[in-house]
């Protein structure tokens, strides 16, 4: 197993590559951004049934 120290830079060689945040930020945003949409429909859901 290489030393983590190389893992490290490696990481950061990479996530400065693209010149974005990297790809766990991104994943970070789009699961809480589809979490509070789901969230707002199923608190949501229910105001729908009081005729």
């Amino acid at each position: 197993m290489p030393h983590p120290s190389m893992l490290l830079a490696a990481v950061e060689q990479t996530s400065r590559a693209d010149g974005g945040p990297g790809w766990i930020l991104r994943t970070v945003i789009i699961v809480g951004v589809l979490g509070a949409v789901a969230l707002a429909w199923f608190l949501l859901r229910g105001y729908g049934n009081q005729d």
